[in-house]
């Protein structure tokens, strides 16, 4: 815990009143511009944030926080705003929600127009890029200004709330592995999100952990939307025959998994019983589906309720709080969009876990997942319960 600079420590540094630093916080009264320069100055040196925003002392009213997102059609954030949005309001704050749109620059844009506009903290899910500096977040910290990241950024001191994406994807793996999959194909997401390299670093922990071995022809590049996963699998299965193509898939989502999914269609394969297909969040639309998509259901809504309880508890202390980070967990829903293979003819056996709808596979931190608050009916049953049971 660190003590915040003060009121009083500005007007030290600056070798003046309270009065007069409240003066120029709040842009009233005559204050001579050298002495503005040297308090403006002192503000820096002491990275000096008001507890509120000058203009606004001692109101509640007016006070919002911003909320970073990176694909606007993608329904994952939806929650994830819905999340942000409910506890920001229970607080009295408004929620402002801007989309990078997988753009560096487009994020560093909104994160000055934010602070432009006066807004308390930022919660924001950063965009990678090998040729940017991230410099508006160290910026951020620089300046005490408070934030909340929804992925991880390395170097950047920073509170976090996420899931263990690297578990969650190895497992959803492993799932495919116990049905007897062989040949297991990763369509990965877009090289902007740490997300993406931590679910493929999934996929080599499964591997390595089984009988199998990987080969770099076993992840695709695809992308985060529904045309990346069709372009991405039209091109990939059209280019192997059936010795060759894999009998399962995962996805970095469910966008791109649905997209596989119309590709595999158009090619007339079928799913699952040709191709086993896994998704990734758990959108609403996935157990709607012709058939309903077997997917890792990250706990959306709670992620951003999460990210908005933390960021004005930043916001609203007197003293500094130091970086907390927060994992919860994710979970595999099995339903009908993954089959067992027979081990005799390698063909998809009737009757399997491929059929059994809406069962759940604990994956991550056991105990933020009573948090959650958002399991469905369904059974829970624990990947490794029989592990369990003879220990």
């Amino acid at each position: 815990m660190t003590t915040r600079p003060t009121i009083s420590d500005v007007a030290r540094q600056a070798g003046v009143s309270k009065a007069t630093v409240s003066a120029v916080l709040n842009d009233t009264g005559s204050v001579k511009e050298s002495t503005r320069e040297r308090v403006v100055a002192a503000m820096e040196v002491l990275n000096y944030r008001p507890s509120q925003p000058a203009g606004r002392v001692g109101s509640r009213r007016g006070r919002c926080i911003g909320l970073i997102i990176k694909e606007i059609d993608n329904p994952y954030y939806a929650e994830v705003v819905l999340g942000a949005r409910a506890h920001a309001t229970e607080k009295g704050y408004t929620l402002l929600v801007v989309s990078s749109e997988g753009e560096y620059e487009a994020e560093r844009r909104a994160v000055e127009l934010l602070r432009a506009i006066d807004v308390d903290g930022l919660i924001a899910t950063p965009v990678l890029d090998e040729h940017a500096d991230l410099s508006h977040f160290f910026e951020l910290k620089r300046r005490n200004f408070p934030f909340v990241l929804l992925e991880q950024v390395r170097g950047v001191p920073a509170s976090l709330v996420d899931v263990d994406n690297v578990e969650a994807s190895r497992r959803a793996v492993e799932h495919l592995i116990a049905l007897g999959h062989t040949r297991i194909a990763h369509f990965a997401g877009p090289d902007y999100s740490m997300h993406t390299f931590e679910r493929i670093d999934g996929v080599h922990r499964a591997y390595s952990r089984s009988h199998l071995v990987f080969s770099d022809d076993n992840i695709v590049g695809a992308g985060a939307h529904l045309a990346d996963g069709y372009r991405a699998a039209l091109a990939y299965f059209r280019a192997r025959g059936p010795g060759e193509r894999p009998s399962a898939v995962t996805c970095y989502n469910d966008l791109v998994a649905i997209g596989v999914c119309r590709a595999l269609a158009e090619l007339a394969l079928r799913v699952p019983d040709d191709v086993s297909v896994v998704g990734y969040d758990d959108v609403p639309l996935t157990e709607y589906m012709p058939v309903p998509l077997t997917t890792i259901r990250m706990p959306k809504f709670r992620m951003g309720e999460l990210a908005a309880q933390m960021l004005i508890r930043h916001v609203e202390s007197k003293t500094g709080i130091l970086p907390q980070k927060i994992f919860l967990d994710a979970e595999l829903v099995v339903r009908g969009s993954t089959r067992a293979l027979s081990a005799e003819t390698g063909q998809a056996a009737a009757g399997t876990a491929g059929r059994q709808s809406r069962q759940l596979a604990r994956t991550g931190d056991k105990r933020d997942a009573k948090q959650d608050g958002q399991h469905d009916s369904g059974r829970s049953i624990p990947p490794d319960a029989r592990a369990a049971a003879g220990r």
